[in-house]
């Protein structure tokens, strides 16, 4: 009897430590941050987000979506999420929320952060969730290509997408900005991640590409953690140590 009792105590001690162990795990920091660009620009729309994150030892990576089509901007977020060791944060911006919202649901990600992002819900397209917000200005600025993509004219990105930028940061976002598919706007995700995991959500005040009224809607909806900031539609650049500290925060499950 005694030493089935040593046993037991034994057994018990080591079901503890799993227990704790396991409990530590799930409090630690996660440290990879996946970030997903938006509509009209790529991967360089985080160059300020990153070097924050890194310098307090986070694992970046900023996934060039092709906007191509949703499916195909998906596949990429997905092999970026797959090429990680443990769990994730992803972020999107603008469009890119569309992307982890559908994305999200790989079981590697444990949060989600949407950047004056569209935050659509199972089978809902941007055009769908827009409609009850007015129009924003930066939809009068886009031109129509002939195979179905768009482009932002310079004005656009001037007045509507980076108004609080440099002349000089300005010119960067026209000269980098790539193609983007009309189809992106009638894009439905299958199901909606915010609904299982957290969320954090930054709304920009000054967006003319998104309503800011229709961000502070989206955000209440997902039940996000709220951050206003008084920026342009690319927070991302214009608060760069704002949004890296939401990242922060939703990394640690801080809300």
């Amino acid at each position: 009897m005694h030493g089935y009792r040593k046993k037991l105590v034994a057994v018990v001690s080591f079901a503890v430590l799993i227990t704790e162990a396991s409990l530590m795990a799930q409090s630690a920091p996660v440290k990879n941050i996946i970030l997903v660009h938006g509509a009209f620009a790529d991967g360089s729309s985080w160059s300020k987000v990153i070097p924050v994150l890194q310098s307090k030892g986070f694992h970046v990576r900023s996934v060039g979506i092709p906007l191509t089509s949703f499916a195909d901007e998906v596949a990429a977020t997905k092999r970026a999420i797959a090429a990680e060791e443990g769990s994730v944060i992803l972020v999107g911006h603008s469009y890119g929320g569309m992307v982890i919202t559908e994305a999200g649901n790989d079981p590697k990600v444990v949060g989600l952060v949407y950047v004056a992002a569209f935050a659509p819900d199972a089978n809902q397209t941007i055009e769908e969730i827009s409609k009850p917000f007015p129009p924003p200005l930066g939809l009068s600025k886009l031109k129509q290509l002939s195979d179905g993509f768009l482009l932002l004219s310079p004005e656009g990105i001037e007045t509507a997408f980076a108004q609080d930028l440099t002349k000089e940061e300005k010119s960067l976002l026209v000269a980098v900005q790539p193609q983007t598919s009309g189809s992106i706007f009638g894009a439905k995700p299958t199901a909606a991640a915010w609904r299982s995991k957290p969320s954090w959500y930054i709304v920009a005040t000054n967006d003319n590409m998104i309503a800011p009224e229709q961000e502070k809607s989206m955000a209440k909806q997902i039940s996000a953690a709220t951050t206003i900031l008084p920026s342009s539609h690319v927070a991302m650049l214009s608060h760069p140590k704002e949004v890296a500290k939401v990242i922060e925060d939703a990394s640690a499950g801080k809300k």
